[in-house]
């Protein structure tokens, strides 16, 4: 059984959702603290040629509280109209802009304003949208030392749920050993995605941006197909 562990990103790039869709199970963490200048809740979207970011705004707390106990804002109604209309007005002659958007409004209206539930959803439903089965189970449900830390506890996730095979993305070759991983009786890969291209109105080509923007631009079909465009190492 593939394995791979990530963070909740809301509406992050396709490289998130080629892992997703390469492993049997995915887990997604809850319990972990949250990170001010990651991804969990911004991305960037193409407006005139160029990438902006979008951020779900949170309630002010402290910084050292897990994923689970942070809340969007209480004035997220409001901003989350500015947001979609700003989406609306980039991407409204994007040749799958009607089917897209509707998914994206609905994830934006999600009426849970607990931060990790609402990204949950849109991971869920944008997974649905792409026709990806994995399954998917939450950090906290696992019954692990959740004190661990790095490679311990991934190792210790994949011990428990019968994973042999554990796949990060390329940027872990700095963080994880595959001899380490091969001691505990899991084979590690790293996925690496390729250069993804296509055609963005006619602006030169900006990579890595919202799986919003890739899905805004190609079919349904075409994504399928980039799903498997990486390399594993």
């Amino acid at each position: 059984m593939k394995l791979a562990i990530m963070q909740p990103y809301f509406f992050p790039y396709i490289g998130y959702f080629q892992l997703m869709n390469l492993v049997d199970v995915m887990v997604i963490y809850d319990n972990i603290k949250y990170t001010k200048k990651g991804w969990i809740n911004r991305n960037r979207i193409l407006v005139n040629g160029k990438a902006e970011y979008f951020t779900l705004p949170l309630q002010s707390d402290s910084d050292h509280k897990n994923i689970i106990d942070r809340k969007i804002s209480a004035n997220f109604t409001k901003d989350k109209q500015k947001i979609l209309n700003k989406i609306k007005e980039v991407y409204r002659k994007a040749p799958y802009f009607n089917e897209c958007f509707s998914l994206v409004e609905s994830c934006f209206n999600y009426n849970n304003y607990n931060l990790f539930d609402f990204i949950y959803n849109s991971l869920k439903s944008t997974a649905e949208y792409l026709s990806i089965r994995t399954k998917f189970r939450i950090s906290s449900s696992i019954e692990i030392e959740h004190n661990l830390k790095s490679a311990a506890k991934v190792k210790e996730i994949c011990k428990k749920l019968g994973a042999e095979i554990y796949v990060n993305p390329i940027g872990g070759l700095k963080l994880y050993d595959k001899k380490d991983f091969s001691i505990s009786g899991i084979e590690l890969k790293f996925l690496k995605t390729k250069d993804i291209v296509y055609k963005q109105f006619n602006y030169e080509f900006v990579p890595n941006l919202s799986i919003i923007d890739v899905m805004m631009f190609n079919s349904k079909e075409e994504i399928k197909s980039m799903l498997n465009e990486y390399e594993l190492i």
